[in-house]
């Protein structure tokens, strides 16, 4: 009975087994388990006296090794540059089904993540996870050298360069650098004349989303 539920969620596209630290979800309960070490780091095979763990599958290129054959040939893929899953919509690959699950949420516009606060929605649980930070004020990344905290690792790392003076997004065709990639797609727009930025109740454009942002106040007459 047991086998026959499992090949049933076959056609009807069940996966019971879902993951609550991220997208991961599958119809077997022991991949599910096997997966969930991938998260808390839980060594399967240690000995009981020290330290050593024994790691079951091991890269013959480099020395990762891992508890799971379905890991471990993920991790080649990174060696061959092989991308298995590819969309047909665009064209893009990638070496994870999960990866290129949520990927195709950009084409169908499906955001099945939502705040239960705000109507913020995303694509993906770990984006939701950053996004609740915000209603409850959580700062989980410190910098080491002022009081600064955020929400994200991505933004401490960009407030970081700022105490090291790192810019390392260059523009190719004058002088520009930035801390910041976001900054440097800005200054590009100066040597292009975009203006990707409409407003959607005059014809105003602009190079900026802030510019923007302001310009919509004299619609809303928020300020």
């Amino acid at each position: 009975m047991g086998q026959l539920k499992i090949h049933m969620y076959k056609h009807t596209g069940e996966k019971p087994f879902k993951c609550n630290a991220c997208d991961y979800y599958s119809i077997y309960k022991s991949c599910f388990e096997s997966h969930m070490r991938s998260h808390t780091d839980e060594k399967r095979f240690k000995c009981n006296i020290c330290d050593y763990c024994k790691k079951q599958f091991k890269c013959n290129v480099c020395h990762y090794c891992c508890n799971q054959k379905n890991q471990l040939k993920i991790h080649i893929s990174k060696h061959t540059g092989e991308k298995p899953f590819k969309c047909n919509t665009c064209g893009y690959g990638c070496n994870r089904k999960n990866v290129l699950i949520i990927h195709m949420r950009k084409h169908t516009g499906e955001k099945p993540f939502k705040c239960n606060i705000c109507e913020y929605c995303t694509t993906t649980k770990s984006n939701l996870k950053t996004h609740m930070r915000k209603h409850t004020g959580e700062k989980l990344f410190k910098c080491n050298i002022c009081d600064y905290c955020s929400i994200t690792k991505s933004e401490l790392k960009i407030h970081i360069r700022k105490h090291t003076g790192e810019k390392p997004f260059k523009c190719n065709i004058c002088d520009y650098s930035s801390n910041q990639l976001g900054c440097l797609k800005t200054h590009i727009h100066t040597h292009t004349g975009e203006k990707p930025f409409k407003c959607n109740i005059c014809n105003y454009y602009s190079s900026r989303k802030s510019s923007l942002k302001r310009h919509m106040c004299h619609h809303t007459g928020k300020t």
